[in-house]
């Protein structure tokens, strides 16, 4: 067989296993019940065969008091040398203490306790003459209305109705040292470029088809987009380090899906869920299994700074309007699904060339030089990142995955994924 022709066969078998694995993955997530768009992460509901723990015999103060009781008044009393104080250990008090006495304690009838005669004036009686001596204290005048702002600094009861509320990721005062811990991290848990050269049974075709239906999957669970950036980190770092087969690929992808939520959800969908959603390709074990395989080659580094938390810090130092934020998520979301080019770049260089394509797509601006000063990075040096982002969102309408483009269509994202983008950029 000549090579040209080797050549083709090969391309056809790739675009057939290609196009298996997007039908698998597309049959794997089943239809759920619709849910509210505005509603965020829930807690898992039970499920219906669910085995719950039964009933506690003493799990009710009230039920152990009456079992007490009634073994008590059950048990035969003890026997005693002297009748009166046998007939007095049996009668039972409102509350009683158990304690061990010694041998022939109860054989001694107990002495009764005398009480002390009580005075005949109480203690709380205020002698006449002691209230002659003290007069009542004199009334106080108040105003009609009282002031109690005494601006200090405990009192939270006064609220100005113009204050803004507090971001708790605006934190003007340590934004420069966070931003240089990220920058740091980033180079540490950076996944390899060209680790897709090396495997020798998947290609960057089926790695998108895997980050599409995993963008499915966060939709169908409501789960955060860091969820999403966070899974999509933990797969190329492990296939920076692991071969895998193209039957194991959505097995990797989903225990990296189902760490990222352990690390980042409030309520993580359970084990269960993700078996299911893969149409039970993968069994419990083996979602555990492959769980305990990507946290050691990880070496247990969770931590990783992605696109997401570097565009909220450059949207928090220059404010932005709700529209251009979210069309830079979405350009950042764009950049997960082509490991080609966007994995040579790091998250806070993918991340300022989305603000710059959606600043300039939607306000005609560029990039702020108080940006400039908190990333270090200048507009000519994020120029190739800046024009492989807005080639991918040229050609974002005919590319093959959609799952992105659909997510954003939503109200909750003002539907800027409709937005078209302009054939060239006016940067300056």
């Amino acid at each position: 067989m000549s090579g040209a022709n080797r050549g083709q066969s090969s391309a056809a078998s790739d675009y057939h296993n290609q196009e298996n694995m997007l039908s698998r993955l597309r049959g794997s997530l089943k239809p759920r019940p619709a849910a509210n768009e505005n509603q965020e992460n829930l807690p898992p509901k039970p499920a219906a065969n669910r085995t719950v723990l039964g009933a506690l015999p003493n799990n009710q103060r009230s039920k152990s008091q009456s079992q007490r009781g009634t073994k008590q008044e059950s048990s035969q009393p003890l026997s005693y040398k002297h009748d009166d104080f046998g007939k007095g250990c049996n009668e039972k008090p409102t509350f009683q203490i158990h304690v061990d006495d010694p041998e022939g304690a109860c054989t001694k009838k107990p002495q009764p306790v005398k009480s002390k005669a009580v005075p005949e004036e109480s203690p709380l009686t205020i002698n006449n003459a002691v209230a002659r001596l003290r007069p009542p204290l004199a009334t106080i005048d108040m105003p009609p209305v009282m002031d109690v702002s005494f601006d200090s600094p405990m009192d939270m009861s006064v609220v100005e109705g113009e204050e803004k509320p507090v971001d708790v990721n605006e934190v003007p005062e340590y934004a420069a040292e966070i931003h240089t811990y990220l920058r740091q991290m980033e180079l540490k848990n950076r996944p390899k470029a060209g680790y897709m050269k090396k495997q020798p049974d998947i290609t960057n075709s089926m790695r998108a088809i895997l980050v599409d239906w995993l963008v499915e999957v966060g939709e169908e669970y409501k789960l955060q987009n860091e969820t999403l950036y966070l899974a999509v980190n933990y797969i190329d770092r492990f296939l920076s380090s692991m071969s895998v087969l193209r039957g194991k690929l959505q097995l990797v992808g989903t225990a990296a899906m189902l760490l990222a939520s352990k690390f980042e959800e409030i309520y993580p969908p359970e084990v269960a869920e993700f078996v299911y959603i893969t149409d039970d390709t993968y069994t419990k074990k083996q979602v555990l299994k492959m769980e305990h395989l990507v946290l050691k080659v990880l070496s247990f580094d969770l931590a990783a700074p992605t696109i997401n938390q570097f565009l909220t810090q450059y949207v928090l130092n220059q404010s932005v309007n709700k529209q251009v934020e979210n069309l830079a998520k979405y350009l950042g979301e764009l950049s997960l699904v082509d490991s080609d080019p966007f994995l040579k770049y790091l998250p806070s260089q993918t991340a300022a060339a989305a603000y710059i394509v959606a600043n300039n797509t939607v306000t005609g601006g560029s990039w702020p030089k108080s940006l400039v000063e908190l990333s270090g990075y200048t507009l000519e040096g994020l120029m190739p990142c800046v024009e492989d982002l807005h080639r991918t969102y040229l050609s974002a309408a005919q590319h093959a995955q959609q799952s992105v483009r659909e997510k954003y269509k939503g109200s909750k994202y003002h539907e800027v994924s409709n937005i078209d983008a302009p054939t060239k950029l006016l940067l300056n």
